[in-house]
């Protein structure tokens, strides 16, 4: 999965370059996690706008690709993070956020839990 650290590191990495890196990483999983493809999607259809190639003229063919490998409610959710990335970068921060948190508090009670119980 792609942490929160991914995405600053990324950050100083050129553009393509993390085109590449994000698509590896998705590569390597037998089921990405929507935000994931989400993420590629926007880099992508950036590269598109920095290119000056009408949007969706190579992103319309990887969501097609998508269509046939994974299900359609993870395509869809991927297109909508995708959407928030270019449109509000700094709501999805704060959910990526969000969820890293909620995520390491239950981490935390698992952890309690267990030691309570040796």
């Amino acid at each position: 999965m792609i942490s929160e650290n991914d995405l600053t590191n990324s950050q100083n990495i050129p553009f393509e370059e993390r085109i590449a890196r994000i698509e590896k990483m998705i590569e390597a999983e037998a089921e990405p996690k929507a935000f994931e493809l989400g993420l590629l999607l926007a880099l992508k259809m950036g590269q598109e706008i920095r290119e000056k190639k009408p949007l969706g003229s190579t992103t319309g063919d990887i969501v097609a690709a998508w269509s046939s490998k994974y299900p359609e409610s993870v395509v869809e959710e991927a297109i909508a993070h995708a959407k928030q990335f270019l449109t509000n970068p700094g709501a999805l921060a704060e959910k990526m956020k969000n969820i890293m948190l909620k995520k390491m508090n239950q981490q935390e009670e698992k952890k309690d839990e267990a030691e309570s119980g040796k």
